[in-house]
């Protein structure tokens, strides 16, 4: 009977790629860990030491509220916005670069973690990336939800009203999420320096 090799613990439940994180280990750099989740953005600093990996400083999504932001926290403009937070913050702290680790993740271009990549190096952290990889300045700015809004309030009022229930009970046009954006954006950095 040949012998099994069972794989590490977190390998097994799909939350580590040791491979992967042992190339970033190598590196020696500060770690920008971006995860995600349906409703949420989550960024933290993070500088890996042997007895356990330290944070240095987070932030996530629900911290927009603090700035004006009402629209969803899951959002490409929201993930943007919460790594500029991110960036921000880092440079508060004295910390110029870092390396971007996406865990598990598959490499989308455009996405939203490509979204929170672009608002950490706006806000002035140097990070290794292609411009390729990071969403249009339209995207970003939520141009192409308002445009979606716009179109189905005139076609399926119905429908707009369902799906942007949450906007509309904040008391926020799904149309107007550009200007939102924008002044989020102005209130941090005004925070941030």
């Amino acid at each position: 009977m040949p012998l099994t090799i069972v794989p590490h613990r977190r390998r097994r439940e799909g939350k580590t790629d040791y491979r992967k994180r042992l190339k970033t280990v190598k590196s020696k750099k500060l770690r920008l860990v971006v995860r995600k989740s349906s409703k949420h953005i989550y960024c933290q600093l993070i500088e890996y030491q042997i007895k356990g990996d330290k944070t240095l400083l987070s932030s996530n999504s629900l911290e927009l509220a603090k700035f004006g932001w009402n629209a969803d926290c899951g959002n490409l403009p929201a993930a943007y916005l919460t790594g500029f937070l991110c960036g921000l913050k880092a440079k508060k702290n004295k910390v110029e670069s870092a390396i971007m680790d996406t865990g598990l993740y598959t490499s989308v271009h455009g996405s939203r973690l490509y979204a929170t990549l672009k608002g950490a190096v706006d806000a002035g952290l140097q990070i290794p990336h292609s411009e390729e990889a990071f969403p249009s300045a339209e995207r970003i700015s939520g141009k192409h939800i308002a445009d979606y809004a716009s179109k189905l309030k005139k076609e399926k009022p119905t429908v707009y009203k369902k799906q942007f229930s949450k906007y509309l009970s904040s008391k926020l046009n799904p149309e107007d999420l550009t200007k939102l954006f924008e002044a989020t954006k102005a209130k941090i950095l005004a925070e941030g320096k």
